[in-house]
């Protein structure tokens, strides 16, 4: 059995990081700590869990019998997290921050890391010993992306809009994600300057590094808790018939991103680590549909594929989740 741990166990990554674990069939969940909640019952804060599990939050890690964990803490605090803390070399780390994700940024000490999607990155991921955990709106997009760049064919400007659910803005609430506000309501929000641009510039640029056209993504505020859903639309030479082939082959082999003949809808993928895309031509515009559970295989859910990627195992292992469609 693979011992896991998580530091930062009290919010949304780290709540669906411990039921994904706590039901892998090859780990054992070894502890979980929460500065804030030593002490108390993981049902406590996550009342889904309760009658799962009687774990406790630790104030404090204990590194016997771990072999990864899971930084599931705020964006710039996994950095500091291991400056203060000595995680032993033999302990893998899968980071769930933006901390690491760009090349300028992706070290600490002698920790190299690795930007964790699988679709493109997987040979890299089975040799590593610390992931990158993408960010949910760069993971929906990429997928998005990813065949076109691959071959490289991205000749033209790509536009992207992509609506999110309310826990993409974390667990403590603000003025845009209390209900009534967000219910009932749409709006935009870091229009053009998402910090997710810059991890997806540096895939696309990489995999076709003559790609000099821009990605204007305009993020939006949905009135639902969880999900991702993105249309994506560039020009293109392509036919329908000749994208939807290059879509597929290049997923071929993908254990979670499928491509659909028919439109897809969000529901399809929530409580889920599917992605599903759909290609469909419009005169000279090709347009991309892609549409994933922002907590599972836009953070927590993906980070347990990375797991089971460095650790040998078959992606699907602990991963194979109905999706809550009705």
């Amino acid at each position: 059995m693979i011992g896991a741990a998580i530091i930062g166990g009290a919010g949304y990554t780290g709540g669906e990081a411990i039921r994904l674990l706590l039901n892998h069939p090859e780990a054992q969940l070894r502890f979980v700590q929460s500065t804030s909640n030593g002490g108390n019952l993981l049902s406590d804060v996550h009342a889904d869990l309760f009658g799962d599990t009687s774990m406790r939050f630790v104030a404090e890690p204990d590194w016997d019998g771990v072999d990864v964990v899971f930084l599931c803490v705020g964006h710039g605090d996994a950095r500091k997290y291991m400056e203060a803390h000595d995680i032993p070399a033999s302990v893998k780390v899968i980071d769930l921050s933006q901390d690491f994700r760009l090349v300028a940024t992706s070290s600490i000490g002698s920790r190299e890391f690795v930007y964790g999607l699988p679709e493109v990155n997987f040979e890299a991921i089975k040799s590593a010993n610390n992931i990158a955990n993408p960010g949910c709106f760069a993971t929906c997009l990429q997928l998005g992306m990813l065949p076109l760049a691959a071959a490289g064919v991205l000749t033209d400007d790509v536009q992207i809009t992509a609506t999110t659910g309310s826990t993409g803005a974390g667990q403590k609430p603000s003025a845009t994600t209390h209900f009534s506000w967000r219910n009932s309501n749409l709006s935009h929000y870091k229009a053009f300057t998402h910090q997710h641009l810059h991890e997806i510039g540096e895939t696309i640029t990489r995999l076709q590094p003559s790609f000099g056209g821009a990605i204007n993504f305009v993020p939006m505020r949905g009135a639902f808790a969880r999900g991702i859903f993105a249309t994506i639309y560039t020009r293109t030479d392509m036919t329908q018939e000749q994208a939807v082939e290059l879509y597929k082959e290049f997923y071929k082999d993908a254990a979670f991103t499928h491509v659909s003949d028919k439109a897809i809808d969000m529901k399809q993928v929530v409580n889920t680590n599917k992605c599903l895309v759909n290609v469909v031509k419009h005169g000279d515009q090709l347009l991309v549909s892609s549409t994933i559970d922002n907590l599972v295989k836009g953070a927590s859910g993906q980070a347990v594929q990375n797991m089971n990627i460095m650790m040998g195992l078959e992606q699907t292992a602990g991963l194979r989740l109905k999706p809550s469609a009705f």
